[in-house]
Order: C-alpha cells, then sequence, then structure tokens
C-alpha cells in the first residue's frame, strides 16, 4: 500500500478540502470489458433521466458543480466535467472506450460529478504527497504540452515533480495505460464538495473496476481532509 501525505501548505490554502485514495492492484486491464461497457450504457440512460431538461445554469446550481465551478472561475477556467456532462446529457454523445481502468473512472466522474485522476503506480517516484503548485512549476501534460502551473492550485508531487493539479490534469509521466495492473486514483475536492461525494466517487470506481476484475485487490480507500 502506498502512503500519501498531504502538506501544511494544502491544509491552510485549502480548509475544508478532501482528497480520496482508492488504490487497487490485481487489475485486469487488457481484456475485452463487456459488462463494464453494459454498465456504461446504463451511467447514460440514468444521467439523461436524472438532468432531462436541464440548462447550464442547472447543472451549476447542483451542490458538488458549484464547488468545482467557484474553484475553477478562482482561476478563470471552466470545470471540465461540466462540459463532458452537457455532452452526454444534452448531445447525446457516449462515454469514450479507452481502457477499462480509465472507463470505470471517467463514469464515475459524471455520476458523482467529483473530480478524479488515475495514476499507474509502478509510473510513480516515492514519495508521494498532496500539495500546492509553487509559483514558476511547469510539467508536461498528457498530450504532450508544456503548461506552466497555476501557483495555489492542488496538486500532487511525486519525487520527480508534479503528477497531476486539478486545473490541468495529469502528467504525461504516470497515467494508466492499458498494461496498468496495480492503479492509483485521487480525488480532488475543493472546499464545498464534501466527504459524501469524496466516498461515493471512491466506491464507485471500485465497483466499476469489480465488474472487469472481480478478483482486484483493495489495497486502501483513503481520505485526507484539509
Amino acid at each position: 500500500m502506498l502512503t500519501i501525505t498531504a502538506t501544511q501548505n494544502w491544509r491552510q490554502a485549502h480548509p475544508g478540502a478532501y482528497i480520496g485514495l482508492l488504490e487497487v492492484s490485481g487489475v485486469e486491464n487488457t481484456g475485452p470489458a463487456n459488462t463494464l461497457e453494459a454498465a456504461k450504457r446504463r451511467v447514460e440512460e440514468r444521467l439523461r433521466e436524472r438532468y432531462q431538461g436541464y440548462t447550464r445554469p442547472d447543472f451549476l446550481a447542483l451542490p458538488v458543480m458549484q464547488s468545482y465551478h467557484s474553484y475553477y472561475r478562482r482561476f478563470d477556467k471552466t470545470y471540465h466535467i461540466l462540459l463532458q456532462l452537457e455532452s452526454v446529457v444534452l448531445k447525446g454523445k457516449s462515454l469514450p472506450r479507452i481502457s477499462p481502468l480509465v472507463d470505470a473512472n471517467f463514469a464515475a466522474e459524471l455520476e458523482t460529478l467529483a473530480l478524479a485522476a488515475g495514476h499507474d503506480t509502478a509510473r510513480l517516484e516515492l514519495p508521494l504527497t498532496i500539495d500546492i503548485v509553487r509559483p514558476g512549476e511547469t510539467f508536461t501534460q498528457m498530450g504532450g504540452a508544456s503548461k506552466t502551473l497555476l501557483p495555489g492550485d492542488m496538486a500532487m508531487r511525486d519525487r520527480l515533480g508534479v503528477t497531476c493539479t486539478i486545473l490541468y490534469g495529469q502528467d504525461s509521466r504516470s497515467p494508466i495505460t492499458p498494461a496498468t495492473s496495480h492503479a492509483l486514483y485521487v480525488v480532488y475536492a475543493p472546499p464545498g464538495v464534501g466527504q459524501p461525494a469524496v466516498t461515493a466517487h471512491l466506491q464507485t470506481v471500485l465497483s466499476n473496476i469489480r465488474l472487469f476484475s472481480p478478483d482486484c485487490r483493495l489495497e486502501q480507500l483513503t481520505l485526507l481532509e484539509a
């Protein structure tokens, strides 16, 4: 089981925030995941039924969405889960098919509205800490773009630097790949999101993983509170 600690800087900068940690090992991520695909179709149906007739102001009034929107607005950004939810509900788009471990989290994000990143633990360099971005820090995003990060943004870092931030997502070093069998999911919950939404997200991801890899091992399901 990985040890992830939170810095005092994070606690002081984001009082009332939570970090959720889900670590699973022994996962089969390479084969077909028909049970997960069927579950994703059910998620789409539930979302369209739940939010029938919604407009953007309606989505933004949802408590969890409202808290993320407030966080992103501080940095003049738009919460990308809002855009993805609108795509599925208003435009009839389907949830993407990337790899089972990635899809398990993405489907959970649209149900819980919480934000989480998934990492291949073999590609992380210990120690791991929950922190805030420092002035002048940069990293390379998953798509290969180099980004100057925004100071104060919530982040996780390993020995080599920042691995993920709320605003800019994951780095190019540690994301889940089809070969991943040991994964770490990190839920980033700004003040106002609350513990129930974080716990619901972690449990939903775990349930989704067990649809296609029932013998996976739960290493930890942990909450850190600022």
